[in-house]
């Protein structure tokens, strides 16, 4: 899978893309996921022009497709996997020598094997807000028993507004310098631990759709707020950190605050990975519209009435707080509409609309996820379409036997 740079964006017209993509894959049997080479090697290439020479490290959760993580890292300017369980870091560590895992672990048999390994040691960083995940570590291998631990400390990138209150996710409880000095220097102090970077993550920037009046200008107004009031924390906490250890990355960012991010001058690299397939969501910002890399086809099974076309599963629901705009977007045909009492179902979702009176037993209809990797649990490999025609099979995680979380 080479990811050359696109001349064209055929997506921007619905008419040809989805046709194309359904032509594409006629042969294939739904539910079916779907990447385009070209909507994702134009992603790939967008990220680092949005980077500006910043350095990219892949967050695995939002592809868990090993060919992609690959592919993507096979170019000049993405270095290193963000994985999000340690299980699934050491995984990803056999073929690959830079990944961090970007939550703390209590994962005591992944524990013992990263401590029992001297080379995957050497590759694969954890993460810390806590002494406690510390004694953890030490309760599971003695630091005499095990090979170094990489460490990686996390600042809490939340924003703290007096109108909004707290604007963020709820991750490290570290959120001053001071805080983050005194765990750099408990880190330090432990033996059997080395301490290698910092990370922050800025989901009020990142991951908080920001396009359109009113509610728009509200978080844009709070996103550049908080890209500053973080620029100058998150500066002093590096610095601090820096006079305790010898840092080899500062990570922070995501695929929605990319710009912010990579003007943050403590920042030696970008985290991101859901503007690889374009999901739903990364719609719904101002400042960029990524390509929509990564899609499913579902088959009419019945027509209940002359109005309603039901269609086989669907109910592939994004995570967050509950609300329409977690279900997945019905693309193509245009003109469909799902029934408010039913929705998304586990195995039949009901659609409806002008379009639906056109569809017949067998035919296709084309959705978007919400959320980028959560797709791929849904689906054991994914056909790869360049071209007009599939060129390839690859597997996601769920394909290859592996579920991490």
């Amino acid at each position: 899978m080479r990811l050359d740079r696109p001349g064209s964006t055929p997506w921007l017209d619905p008419s040809h893309w989805w046709p194309m993509l359904d032509a594409a894959t006629a042969e294939l049997d739904p539910p079916i996921g779907v990447i385009s080479l070209d909507a994702l090697a134009w992603n790939a290439h967008s990220l680092l022009d949005r980077a500006a020479g910043t350095p990219i490290r892949v967050a695995s959760k939002s592809v868990r497709v090993r060919a992609v993580l690959d592919a993507v890292l096979a170019l000049p300017g993405y270095r290193g996997i963000l994985a999000y369980t340690l299980a699934e870091a050491l995984w990803l560590a056999e073929t690959h020598d830079d990944v961090v895992v970007g939550y703390p672990s209590a994962d005591r048999a992944s524990l013992a094997r990263l401590a029992a390994d001297e080379g995957l040691a050497q590759r694969v960083t954890i993460m810390v807000d806590d002494i406690a995940q510390l004694d953890l570590v030490d309760a599971v291998v003695a630091p005499a028993a095990r090979a170094p631990i990489r460490v990686c400390l996390e600042l809490d990138s939340a924003y703290r507004s007096a109108l909004l209150g707290y604007v963020g996710v709820r991750r490290s409880p570290v959120r001053e310098p001071a805080a983050a000095r005194a765990l750099a220097e408990a880190v330090v102090a432990r033996p059997g631990f080395r301490l290698v970077g910092m990370m922050g993550y800025e989901a009020q920037i990142a991951g908080l759709t920001n396009r359109g009046a009113g509610r728009g200008t509200i978080i844009r107004a709070m996103q550049r707020a908080s890209a500053s009031e973080l620029a100058e924390r998150r500066g002093a906490a590096v610095a601090a950190v820096r006079e305790v250890a010898e840092l080899e990355f500062v990570n922070g960012g995501g695929t929605g605050s990319i710009e912010s991010t990579h003007a943050d001058a403590s920042v030696t690299e970008i985290a991101a990975g859901s503007g690889l397939f374009g999901p739903r969501l990364f719609d719904g910002y101002v400042h960029f519209r990524p390509a929509p890399a990564a899609s499913f086809a579902l088959s009419v099974v019945r027509r209940p009435t002359a109005e309603i076309a039901t269609l086989l599963g669907g109910g592939w629901i994004a995570s967050g707080p509950p609300g329409p705009d977690r279900l997945p977007e019905l693309v193509w045909p245009q003109g469909l509409r799902m029934l408010p009492r039913e929705g998304a179902g586990e195995v039949q979702t009901p659609v409806t609309g002008l379009a639906a009176r056109e569809l017949a037993i067998g035919d296709r209809v084309w959705l978007r996820h919400t959320k980028a990797g959560e797709l791929s649990e849904h689906v054991n490999e994914f056909a790869v379409v360049h071209d007009g025609a599939v060129v390839e099979t690859v597997p996601s995680y769920r394909g290859e036997g592996r579920v991490f979380l």
